[in-house]
């Protein structure tokens, strides 16, 4: 059993891009495509310690977990990405979108502090509605995952955030997966999640994204509520 088998043995349930215009297109590519989807909140720090070599990786990485998903026949379908940031403010880069629609991504910048609670709020909150759209279109869907990436601690009020994601986790509701760059608080980024948080091995952002996109595969692949996922083991970027 690998690593993450271990940390995340979910059973994946099936349930019966200008920002002003994104939620209509999106509800369009829905009735268009109605495959079963999984949508992906990426919550990013991007604060001033993230500057240089760090942001450079983690943009690469980005870049490649979109081209990747996008290569693979049922992933380009089904995965639903949203993207977050916790630099200086929280903002919402991009609303959550199906990844055969992504064209681009535009490279994020560092500066500021880390408002991580505020942009998880903000995710889940979008996570919420995503759902919410997906019953009232019709569209199956599989457990949402929540991803949070940081070199240290939120500096804003964390914890409301952190119980509702924790608690979701617990209940097999959200994978959520906290990933701590070197400096990271990894006992606060834990509060995150039912399970202890991810340490990044150096700034493997590469390997990080490679297997998240793998992991997008093998639940897009999914065709049963009973099926447990066996995702790929993490020993090319983390430990616990």
């Amino acid at each position: 059993m690998s690593l993450l088998t271990s940390l995340f043995p979910v059973s994946i349930p099936r349930i019966s891009i200008s920002q002003e215009n994104s939620m209509s297109q999106s509800r369009i590519d829905l009735i268009d495509n109605p495959s079963p989807r999984c949508p992906v909140a990426l919550v990013l720090d991007t604060s001033g310690s993230m500057a240089g070599q760090p942001i450079d990786a983690l943009n690469a990485g980005i870049r490649i977990f979109i081209d990747e998903i996008k290569r693979d026949d049922l992933a380009r379908w089904s995965v639903d990405l949203a993207v977050y940031s916790a630099g200086g403010k929280a903002q919402r880069i991009q609303d959550f979108v199906g990844a055969e629609q992504i064209s681009g991504f535009a490279p994020l910048a560092a500066s500021g502090t880390t408002p991580l609670g505020t942009a998880a709020g903000m995710a889940l909150d979008d996570l919420e509605a995503r759902k919410r759209t997906y019953r009232s279109t019709g569209v199956p869907y599989y457990q949402p995952w929540l991803v949070l990436i940081s070199d240290g601690g939120p500096t804003d009020a964390w914890q409301d955030a952190a119980r509702r994601a924790s608690e979701q986790s617990a209940r097999r509701k959200l994978v959520s997966l906290p990933i701590g760059v070197a400096g990271a608080d990894l006992t606060m980024l834990s509060q995150f999640s039912s399970k202890p948080a991810v340490a990044l091995d150096g700034l493997k952002f590469r390997e990080l994204f490679q297997w998240l996109s793998a992991s997008m595969a093998r639940v897009s692949a999914s065709t049963s509520s009973d099926t447990e996922v066996q995702l790929p083991g993490i020993d090319s970027w983390g430990s616990i």
